[in-house]
C-alpha cells in the first residue's frame, strides 16, 4: 500500500519531468552562462586578456560607467508610461468591445491586428509615417496648413523623440491588454450586473463597485508580464533609433545588447544582463506581494 501511495504521488513529477529538463536546457543554462561571463574579462577588443576578472565589471558599471545611469531612467520612464497609458486604453477598448453593437465580432478582429503584426515589421510601417520628408503626419500637416514653418523630424528631434515612440508602441500594446480585459469581462456572471441595475446604479458605480474588482488579478497578471516585456523590450527602439539621440531613448537591455552584441564585451554586456536580471527579479517578487496576486482577498 505504502509503495501504491508513494507511486501514485511520484506519478505526476515523472510525467513533467522531460518539460522540466527542455526547459532547464533552453532557459537555465543560457542564465547560467550569462552569470560565468559576468566575471570574467571577456572582450573581443581585448581577447588576449580574456579569464576571470571576479566583480570587475560589476565594479566599472557601478562607479565609471555614465550610461547606466541614463538608461536606468529611461527604462522606468519608459516601461511606466508605457503600461500605464496601455492599461487605460486597453481598459477603453475593452469595455467597448464588450458592450453589444452591430458588427462586433469583425472589430474585434481588427483589434487584434496591431498585436498580430511583428515588432520589425511595425517599426518600419511607423518609420515611413513618420519620415520627415515623405511621411503621412507631415504630409497631412502641411495639407491641412498646421506646419507653416519646417515640418518635424519626430524621431531625431531631442524633444519630439520620446512621445513618438511612446505612441508608436501604444498602437501595438494597447490590443494585449484589451484581449486579456476582454476575456476576464466575459467571465463576471451576468446576474451580478443585473442586482446591480435594479439597485439602480449608474455605469460609473458599475464598473468601479463590479468590473473592477472581478478584473483585479487580470490587471496585476497582465500589468506585471506587460511591465517585464516593456523592460525588455529592444526591437522596436533600436531599430527606430537605435538607441539615440544621444543616448536618450538607451533602454537597458538595449545597452546590454550594443554593448555585449555590437561592441563584443560579452563580459560587460553580461554584468549589465546580470542587474537586468536582479532589478526585474526584485520588482516581480515586490509587486506580486504588494498586490497580493493569488492570496485571499482574491478569492
Amino acid at each position: 500500500m505504502g509503495k501504491k501511495k508513494l507511486k501514485d504521488r511520484s506519478l505526476p513529477y515523472l510525467m513533467i519531468l522531460p518539460s522540466v529538463i527542455l526547459l532547464l536546457g533552453i532557459f537555465g543554462y543560457p542564465i547560467l552562462k550569462v552569470f560565468m561571463l559576468s566575471l570574467q574579462n571577456y572582450n573581443y577588443a581585448d581577447y588576449a586578456n580574456k579569464g576571470f576578472a571576479g566583480l570587475e565589471n560589476f565594479r566599472k558599471i557601478f562607479t565609471e560607467d555614465t550610461v547606466i545611469k541614463e538608461s536606468l531612467v529611461f527604462s522606468l520612464k519608459w516601461v511606466v508610461s508605457e503600461v500605464g497609458l496601455q492599461l487605460v486604453f486597453g481598459m477603453i477598448l475593452a469595455l467597448i468591445l464588450n458592450a453589444r453593437f452591430k458588427g462586433r465580432g469583425a472589430v474585434r478582429a481588427l483589434a487584434l491586428i496591431p498585436w498580430a503584426v511583428s515588432g520589425v515589421l511595425t517599426t518600419m510601417l511607423w518609420m515611413l509615417i513618420l519620415n520627415q520628408s515623405i511621411g503621412l503626419v507631415n504630409q497631412l500637416l502641411i495639407r491641412f496648413g498646421s506646419m507653416p514653418g519646417e515640418v518635424p523630424a519626430w524621431l531625431a528631434n531631442t524633444g519630439l523623440i520620446f512621445p513618438s515612440i511612446v505612441v508608436i508602441e501604444l498602437w501595438r500594446g494597447i490590443p494585449f491588454f484589451a484581449i486579456t480585459l476582454l476575456a476576464a469581462m466575459q467571465g463576471i456572471p451576468s446576474d451580478v450586473y443585473e442586482a446591480c441595475d435594479i439597485d439602480g446604479a449608474g455605469k460609473t458605480a458599475r464598473f468601479r463597485y463590479i468590473t473592477l474588482p472581478y478584473l483585479k488579478e487580470t490587471i496585476v497578471l497582465t500589468t506585471l508580464l506587460r511591465a517585464i516585456w516593456e523592460f525588455n523590450s529592444t526591437d522596436m527602439i533600436f531599430t527606430l533609433t537605435n538607441g539615440g539621440p544621444v543616448n536618450m531613448t538607451t533602454t537597458l537591455p538595449i545597452y546590454m545588447l550594443k554593448t555585449a552584441v555590437v561592441s563584443g564585451n560579452y563580459g560587460y554586456g553580461s554584468a549589465l544582463g546580470v542587474i537586468a536580471f536582479v532589478i526585474l527579479l526584485v520588482f516581480a517578487v515586490l509587486y506580486m506581494k504588494a498586490s497580493r496576486f493569488g492570496g485571499e482577498d482574491n478569492e
